[in-house]
Formats: structure tokens, C-alpha cells, sequence
């Protein structure tokens, strides 16, 4: 096969921007680890807001004049305007000092997690210990909460963004393929265990809290992590072994969880309350709010306040288009459309090809966001801000696989394509090269 030198080198960190990463990776550690419920004093600071501003400055100063500063990738300039729209929901909301609230506390970060991360990290290095805070620390807070677990629906032993037991299992669903990637990338076979081991324990956590959204994301979470890092990448051991694991989850899984699960599908079963009847009542309330209100919304976070019912729609979807209205509820799911986008092209780039491990976060990444949007009709996840770390991570790794120097060529790709992807080449090419003539995406499957 013809081939020709290409001369890149994997993208090495650039110090102008360590005062912005240094306060990300704080800022990650503080949202996923959540170390002020271990140290009480921790919580009088507002450590999370000190942190983020540090950042936002210095990524403002730091990459001043930059080239990609000044040209946003779209689905950054997506998030800014849903940002810019929800603001705009404000003065129409239902309770005015509430929705400027949530859009000063939860939206405002939502965009600046994303622009962080899609702008400040410089090397694949720096991506993968973001990625690993995240992972490590869910795998952790499931360890403990399953450790000091006493019954009934659980919940993280955190609290914050793990508190409530359906935000648990969406999160455990949502790192599962991150956390199997860290698995296969490990060399050390004491580390190997312990990833293993922590894939077992969020199973098995993700069983106590008796969420079906998290049963139906860990579900999908599964199966493409099996497609990605098994069949596609030939290691069909791990279909094996997933079989096992499954089967032995199954024989400890907890008492009526079976129950819980065949509530999904019929009426006639009923665990811990939380009816079926009541979730589909609450869906067809946020769908009317929606039809009443569809340009600006209740207001941010106000659909439990202005239904009076005070529980939230549990479905991110109609949970923006009733508190938001439908314009934002079309750019969150064309952010949703871009970050699969963006692992198309990561697929086509020569890092990809001669990179194992590029190839291992494009498989997770591609696993988790498919869990997160079959968990996100279950659960509202609108203002929580680990979508929006993930949006980042698509950003950061595409532009770092398209700063070696070879072009990414943007084409309309047909819906099979961001739904499963191109298939992975058989056999990639040595590092510093790259095919003379590289086929379009159309014409690699």
C-alpha cells in the first residue's frame, strides 16, 4: 500500500495555558470527587465558583489572540446560544429571581465546563486525566455508597450531583465505558483488577438504586461498549466475559429488582413507589407546558413551581422545551448531533489511525453518549454539568487529532454514520504515515 510521510507528532501541552488547565482539573476533581462532604469545612467555601472563575479568566488571557479562541467550533458557539436564549427566558419565566438564578449558577457552567475543556486542554495527556477524575471518582463514590448501604432506593453517599438515586445511575451508565476503556488501557495488572473490580461494584450500585432510566442507560452503555471495544476492535473475549458478569450480577442482584425492571414494560408492578401512572402524567403535563409556553418556556428550572406538583419532568427533552421552550430544546440536540459529528471526523484523522489509544476515547466517548441519550428521556439532566464535560471532550480530542497537520474533510454523513460509525481499519498504519490517498467516509463502509 502506497503510503507517504506525514511528519506529525502527537499535540504536547503549551504552558500558556497551565493556570486555566490547573484550575479545570481542580474544578473537575471538586464536581465528580466532591471532597467537602468528607471535610465539612470545605463546605462554607464556595471553592467550585472561586475555581471556575480562575479558569474562565485565565483561559480568557491565556489563549488572548489565539486562532481557535476566535473561531469556536459549532458546537460551542450551539451551547453559547442556548445560554444567550435561556437568559432571554428569564423576564417570561413563571418565578423571575428563580429562573436568573438557575441560569446564573447551572447554565452559565454549562458553557464554561464546555469551553474549558474543549479550548484549554493541549496534549492527550492532559484529556486523559480529566477523563480519568471523572471515572475514578464515580467508581469510588459507588464503592462507598454501596460500603454503607442500608436499604430502600440508593443514593450517592456525596450527595450534590449524586444525591438523588436516578442522577446516580445516570452517572454510573455514563462512566461505564469510560471506565472500561481505563481497563483495557492499563498495563499494570493490580490496576487492571481494581478497574475491574469497580466495573463490578457500579453494577451492582447501580442495581441499589433501582432507577430504571440508569438499568435502561447502563443497557445501551453495554451493548455499545461491546460493539466498540469488542467486535469492531476483535477482542471477543470481552462478550464472554461481559456474559458472566452479567449472569453473576443477575444471581446477587437485589430483592425485587426484577420487579422494578418488568415495571418498565407492564402496569401491574409497583417497587418502592415512584408509579409508572405518575411519571406518564408528569410527561403529558411538560408536553402541555410546552404546547402553552413554546417559545420562551416557565422559566429555567421552574416546571416543578409552576406545575405545583414540585417534582421535575424526568426527561432532559421536555424538561428544556417546557422550562426553556423549543428553540433551546433544537440547539441542545444539535450539540447532541455535533459531538457524534466530531467523532466522525476523529475517525478519519491519521491519529486515529496510528493512535491505539486515540482509538479507545473515541469508542468510549462514542459508548457513553449513546447511553446518555436513551438515559436523558428518563431523567432530567438538563442543568447537571457531566453532559457537558463530555461535550467538551469531543471538542478538545478532535481538535487535538486535526492540529497534526492533517485535514479533516467535513461531509453531510448519511444517519447510519453518527449512529454506529465507520468501521475501525483492520490494521493501522505506523506512526508518521498516512495513506497517499485516504478514502471519504462515504466510501469507508
Amino acid at each position: 500500500m502506497a503510503t507517504l510521510a506525514l511528519g506529525f507528532q502527537k499535540p504536547k501541552a503549551k504552558n500558556s495555558n497551565a493556570l486555566a488547565y490547573g484550575a479545570l482539573v481542580a474544578f473537575s476533581f471538586l464536581y465528580f470527587a466532591r471532597p467537602e462532604d468528607f471535610v465539612h469545612a470545605l463546605g462554607f467555601i464556595p471553592i467550585e465558583k472561586i475555581l471556575g472563575g480562575v479558569a474562565l479568566l485565565a483561559l480568557l488571557f491565556g489563549i488572548r489572540g489565539r486562532a481557535r479562541f476566535a473561531k469556536w467550533p459549532r458546537e460551542l458557539k450551539l451551547l453559547a446560544a442556548m445560554l444567550a436564549w435561556q437568559t432571554l427566558c428569564v423576564p417570561f419565566s413563571f418565578y423571575i429571581s428563580g429562573a436568573l438564578s438557575v441560569v446564573l449558577d447551572k447554565c452559565s457552567k454549562a458553557l464554561i465546563v464546555a469551553l474549558l475543556v474543549g479550548l484549554v486542554v493541549d496534549s492527550l495527556s492532559q484529556l486523559k486525566r480529566l477523563i480519568f477524575i471523572q471515572a475514578a471518582s464515580v467508581a469510588v463514590m459507588t464503592l462507598v455508597s454501596v460500603l454503607i448501604y442500608k436499604g430502600g432506593r440508593m443514593g450517592g453517599v456525596l450527595g450534590g450531583v449524586f444525591d438523588n438515586p436516578n442522577d446516580l445511575a445516570m452517572n454510573i451508565a455514563l462512566n461505564f465505558p469510560l471506565c472500561l476503556m481505563f481497563l483495557m488501557l492499563e498495563k499494570n495488572p493490580l490496576k487492571k483488577v481494581l478497574w475491574f473490580f469497580g466495573l463490578l461494584v457500579m453494577g451492582r450500585g447501580l442495581m441499589l438504586t433501582y432507577s430504571r432510566s440508569g438499568f435502561l442507560a447502563l443497557a445501551v452503555a453495554i451493548v455499545f461498549s461491546l460493539w466498540e471495544f469488542g467486535i469492531r476492535n476483535k477482542r471477543y473475549y470481552l462478550l464472554v466475559g461481559a456474559a458472566f458478569c452479567i449472569l453473576a450480577l443477575a444471581v446477587v442482584g437485589p430483592q425485587s429488582y426484577g420487579d422494578r425492571i418488568k415495571s418498565i414494560f407492564s402496569n401491574d408492578v409497583e417497587v418502592y413507589g415512584d408509579a409508572k401512572e405518575a411519571r406518564l402524567e408528569i410527561l403529558i403535563l411538560s408536553l402541555e407546558t410546552t404546547a402553552k409556553r413554546p417559545i420562551f418556556g416557565v422559566g429555567p428550572g421552574q416546571f416543578a413551581s409552576y406545575t405545583d406538583l414540585w417534582h421535575v419532568t424526568h426527561n432532559t427533552y421536555t424538561e428544556l422545551s417546557s422550562e426553556c421552550g423549543i428553540p433551546v430544546l433544537i440547539l441542545f440536540l444539535l450539540v447532541m448531533r455535533e459531538c457524534f459529528r466530531n467523532l466522525i471526523k476523529i475517525r478519519s484523522t491519521a491519529l486515529y489511525a496510528a493512535d491505539s489509544d486515540v482509538r479507545m476515547y473515541t469508542s468510549a466517548l462514542w459508548a457513553g453518549f449513546a447511553s446518555y441519550l436513551v438515559g436523558a428521556a428518563f431523567a432530567s439532566t438538563a442543568y447537571q454539568l457531566f453532559p457537558y464535560f463530555m461535550v467538551g471532550y469531543t471538542t478538545a480530542l478532535l481538535r487535538l487529532c486535526s492540529e497534526t497537520g492533517v485535514t479533516v474533510k467535513e461531509e453531510r454523513k448519511p444517519i447510519r454514520s453518527w449512529l454506529t460509525g465507520p468501521k475501525l481499519p483492520e490494521t493501522a498504519p505506523a506512526v508518521g504515515t498516512v495513506q497517499a490517498a485516504p478514502l471519504s467516509l462515504r466510501q469507508r463502509f
